[in-house]
């Protein structure tokens, strides 16, 4: 999506930030939010190991991650590491108040941010740039340069070790296996595994209420899900949207499938947004019609269908190993 699109188009789907949110036996969520008139938040997962907190996310508003703060305290534990399932901003923009707050954190993600800052977010930071010039909203504008100060930050955002294949890694006294889908959702969308709690996170790979494609190579998403299918695991934790047995994250492989196959197809984008939200149905309780199929039908004639070249180029990106 268009980046600014975004913030307008979550207003429609507004909804209360929630408390830390057990997921399994130290496992929590912190889930992200759509507020009104803003940008999103991911989720954040917060794993209890011997040596603190390992958090997957670190969301992106200054009120998620001093709730990933004040879940720390909470446990009197610091934060050991964070892993980045993806270089989205409303994944990784709490890295530098968590580093900030606990300098001893390490951060894992792939190296696919470094493409990213002289790509995508720079073209972001160019319309953050000329829409901010343009506003006479104070608090729009507040927000419009806490996104470029977030770009502006730089290494921060970068991760410490790069995660540059799949394996099992020791973190913070634990092992999670994490794997490398390279392209999918971007150009380098970590994932992991949690064998002890049977818990995977799933990053953007799966998302609520539609799939969101604007820097994604949709077949090789398409790959990566059945490799997620192929885990043992007992609870997905979606970048957005609430947590799903095996069951509902196979509807929601299927209505993915679906509606890419359609956006490849010549039918029209009204037959492939209908698809979605048939498809879909079970996993949309609670969500604002009109907004689903607001977001489905642009990146059906946006992201599906984008020429040719664009396509190419976001998934020029050779598979690695996970």
């Amino acid at each position: 999506m268009r980046p600014l699109l975004i913030a307008c188009l979550a207003g429609l789907l507004a909804r209360p930030a929630l408390a830390v949110e057990p997921v399994a036996p130290g496992v929590d969520l912190i889930a992200g939010a759509f507020v009104p008139n803003t940008q999103p938040d991911g989720n954040s997962v917060l794993f209890t190991t011997p040596h603190g907190l390992v958090v997957v996310d670190s969301g992106r508003h200054v009120e998620h991650t001093l709730r990933i703060l004040a879940a720390a305290s909470a446990t009197n534990l610091p934060i050991a590491a964070v892993i980045n399932t993806h270089w989205h901003l409303d994944h990784v923009s709490g890295n530098p108040r968590l580093r900030a707050a606990y300098p001893a954190l390490k951060v894992y993600a792939s190296d696919a941010i470094d493409a990213a800052m002289s790509g995508f977010l720079a073209d972001y930071r160019k319309q953050l740039v000329s829409a901010s010039s343009q506003t006479k909203d104070d608090k729009q504008l507040a927000a419009w340069r806490a996104e470029i100060a977030t770009i502006d930050a730089g290494r921060a955002l970068y991760p410490d070790i790069v995660v540059a294949r799949g394996g099992t890694y020791r973190i913070a006294g634990t092992d999670f296996v994490l794997h490398l889908a390279a392209p999918a959702a971007t150009a380098g969308d970590v994932w992991l595994y949690a064998p002890k709690s049977r818990v995977l996170v799933a990053g953007d790979l799966v998302t609520l209420p539609v799939p969101f494609l604007d820097t994604a190579c949709p077949a090789a998403w398409k790959s990566a899900l059945v490799d997620l299918q192929r885990v043992d695991f007992e609870t997905l934790v979606p970048g957005h949207g609430a947590p799903m047995r095996r069951a509902q994250f196979e509807t929601w492989r299927h209505a993915f499938d679906d509606l890419v196959d359609c956006g490849a197809s010549t039918r029209d984008s009204k037959t492939c947004v209908d698809g979605w939200l048939a498809d879909a149905q079970p996993l949309l309780a609670g969500t604002d019609p009109a907004f689903v199929r607001s977001l489905a039908a642009y990146y059906v004639d946006n992201s599906l269908r984008a020429p040719k070249a664009k396509l190419d180029k976001l998934c020029a990106t050779q598979a690695r190993a996970h």
